[in-house]
C-alpha cells in the first residue's frame, strides 16, 4: 500500500512516502504554508500527485502521554485532510522525531537554510518508518 506521511506545522510542513512494498519511506518535499486551509489542500493534491492509499499525520502527544494544544491542532488538520481526499488518515504518535530528525542531520552536518529546508520532511520520514515498524510487527494488514 502506499503511504503518505505528514510532520504538520504552523510554518512548514513535512511530506514523506512509502511505495507499495512498505519497506523504505522516502521525504518528498516540506510545504512552506502558514494558512491552515492551504497547507491542507496542498497536502491534499500531494496524496493524489503520489496515489496515497493511507495517509499518516504525526500526534505529537505532551512527553506524559496527554493531548495539548498542538495534538488538537494536529487531528483536525488529519480530520480535514481525510474529508478532502476520501483516503483513510490515521494519527501516529510522534513524541521526539523532530528531535530525532535534528540529530540525523547532525550527523550528516546539514546546517544553517538546508538544514531548515529539510527538518520536516526529515520528521516526516521518521513518523513514517516508526508506523511502517508498527504494522510489520503487530500483522497489521498491509
Amino acid at each position: 500500500m502506499i503511504i503518505m506521511s505528514v510532520d504538520f506545522g504552523d510554518a512548514r510542513t513535512g511530506i514523506a512516502v512509502c511505495g507499495k512494498s512498505e519497506m523504505i519511506a522516502s521525504p518528498v518535499t516540506v510545504i512552506a504554508e502558514k494558512d491552515f486551509t492551504k497547507c491542507i489542500e496542498k497536502t491534499a493534491a500531494l496524496a493524489k500527485e503520489q496515489r496515497a492509499e493511507q495517509i499518516v499525520v504525526g500526534y505529537p502527544m505532551n512527553m506524559n502521554g496527554t493531548v495539548g494544544e498542538r495534538a488538537e491542532k494536529c487531528k483536525l488538520f488529519a480530520e480535514e485532510l481525510e474529508k478532502l481526499t476520501g483516503c483513510p488518515v490515521k494519527l501516529w504518535d510522534e513524541r521526539c522525531t523532530t528531535v530525532s530528525a535534528h540529530n540525523a542531520l547532525n550527523v550528516t552536518n546539514t546546517r544553517g537554510k538546508k538544514r531548515k529546508a529539510v527538518v520536516d520532511a526529515v520528521a516526516a520520514v521518521l513518523i513514517l518508518e516508526s508506523y511502517l515498524g508498527f504494522r510489520r510487527n503487530s500483522g497489521e494488514p498491509t
